[in-house]
């Protein structure tokens, strides 16, 4: 597998993200967003950042790049797409995904390291992360509050789209838990193959002991592991 990092005016976290797979063993390039072609095996990789000065909502600019129409494209046909953060927020934007991605309901930018625990295991990026482990990574966002309408939230529920929840350390879905007021502690979802997934936590800044921990590697590895089963099937 390799991974294509995508940076729009204003992405800061692709030198992070880059070196985050670089740990895992995943050579990276990053891709203007003026760019349109993506490589069948490639991790495509939406960063955080504040992409066109999250100017209007955030995201909201950036789904109208060029190279969106290409990541489509490259989700259509199964290629993996993750998108952190700002990331998420463009995934949504551009009907990648469902919902959005609101002001946190403290109204306060929030910058600190959170529990995560996956809520499914179906997804390439979670499938190889052991059922109840929880992993521990940083948040920084001020508009990571999802929102979606219930019927929405009930779709991802059934469908078992939600990918990962905030805990506290024990794995309970708890309010004080919950960083910024997303609905049903969501920070994650797919879209409905699995291989599109938004979240709003920063794996690649858990992703080396100097940091403070390493968790956020689990992600990375577990679509690692599907890319190469799936190369192996075939």
């Amino acid at each position: 597998m390799r991974a294509a990092v995508i940076v729009f005016p204003g992405t800061w976290s692709d030198g992070d993200c880059v070196y985050a797979l670089g740990r895992v063993g995943v050579d990276s390039r990053r891709v203007w967003h003026r760019e349109t072609e993506f490589a069948a095996d490639e991790l495509v990789v939406l960063p955080g950042g504040f992409s066109y000065g999250d100017y209007l909502r955030c995201g909201s600019i950036a789904r109208f790049s060029p190279v969106m129409e290409a990541v489509r494209s490259h989700a259509a046909a199964g290629g993996l797409v993750i998108g952190i953060c700002n990331g998420f927020q463009v995934l949504c934007e551009a009907g990648l995904l469902p919902g959005v991605l609101m002001r946190n309901d403290s109204l306060q930018f929030r910058c600190q390291d959170i529990d995560l625990l996956p809520a499914q295991h179906s997804s390439p990026f979670t499938a190889g992360i052991a059922a109840g482990r929880v992993l521990r990574m940083p948040v920084s966002h001020g508009e990571g509050n999802y929102y979606a309408d219930e019927a929405t939230l009930d779709m991802l529920e059934d469908s078992g789209r939600v990918a990962f929840r905030y805990c506290d350390a024990e794995g309970r879905a708890t309010a004080g838990a919950n960083p910024n007021g997303s609905l049903r502690n969501i920070a994650g979802i797919t879209n409905e193959a699995g291989n599109v997934l938004g979240m709003m936590p920063h794996p690649e800044r858990a992703c080396d002991p100097l940091l403070g921990g390493v968790d956020g590697n689990a992600i990375w590895e577990s679509a690692l592991g599907g890319v190469s089963a799936a190369t192996a099937g075939a």
